[in-house]
């Protein structure tokens, strides 16, 4: 038996663990850990477990796929330099199969590493070694800002641009974008003030959270990516110089006097 599968935590009466046959308990967070360093997948459990959220764990990156399809985790703690199948590749998978949030494990200082994985599709990522609460805040603010973006809202709309925030999802025209997770907040951020500058701080801040501790980088990244997704029949996204970003609304037609 793969050493991570069968630590499914948090504790259960055997009766209980029944009902995981299938998947986690409805309702309770889960989160897979990969990483084939067993202190650090057992100080994680520690530390999730005290938010009541259920861990399983993978060794290596086909071990990873393979629990990922069968529980469908809420997200996915990935260390890169995994055996059998590196973190690159496995992120690369995940996000083939969906918008699963992903925070990266990347050794410490490694930019090259974090900018690739986020090139790839990471949400987040966590330079090793790392302070475990730090990682715990950073998930919880991912997870808030998930729900708080699927709860309420009304759909945003500009130009051939449709924004659902309860549904989150995103469409021009006909075409619905095929939008991580945080890229729809990216997204979202700048339609709410369409036409307006935010600085890479701000979007930093109000995408990712005040303890996030990366560079506008990050930011560089993301709207890169949402910009190829948005295509030329989408608004576009501005550059401005030293500033931020800004989404472009669409040209209002001239009054005829």
């Amino acid at each position: 038996m793969p050493w991570g599968a069968r630590r499914l935590t948090p504790r259960l009466h055997p009766a209980q663990l029944l009902e995981i046959g299938a998947g986690i308990l409805a309702g309770m967070k889960t989160i897979l850990v990969v990483d084939d360093e067993r202190n650090i997948v057992e100080l994680l459990r520690l530390y999730l477990e005290k938010e009541g959220w259920a861990v399983i764990a993978a060794g290596d990156g086909e071990e990873a796929l393979a629990l990922h399809a069968r529980h469908d985790p809420d997200l996915v703690i990935l260390d890169l330099m995994l055996p059998k199948l590196d973190g690159f590749e496995v992120c690369r998978e995940l996000r083939r199969r969906g918008d699963v949030p992903i925070v990266m494990l990347t050794a410490r200082d490694d930019v090259v590493d974090s900018i690739v994985g986020l090139e790839l599709g990471a949400d987040d990522y966590v330079a090793k070694p790392f302070n475990p609460r730090a990682l715990v805040a950073r998930i919880k603010a991912i997870f808030r800002r998930t729900e708080a973006t699927g709860r309420g809202g009304r759909p945003i709309e500009v130009g051939s641009l449709r924004i659902d925030p309860r549904r989150r999802e995103a469409t021009v025209g006909p075409r619905r974008l095929e939008l991580r997770a945080r890229e729809f907040d990216l997204l979202a951020a700048l339609a709410r003030d369409a036409g307006v500058v935010l600085t890479r701080d701000a979007l930093l801040e109000g995408v990712w959270g005040t303890d996030f501790p990366g560079e506008t980088r990050t930011v560089d990244v993301h709207v890169a990516e949402v910009r190829k997704k948005l295509g030329q029949d989408g608004p576009a996204i501005e550059t401005i110089r030293g500033l931020g970003y800004r989404l472009v609304p669409p040209a209002r037609e001239p009054v005829a006097g």
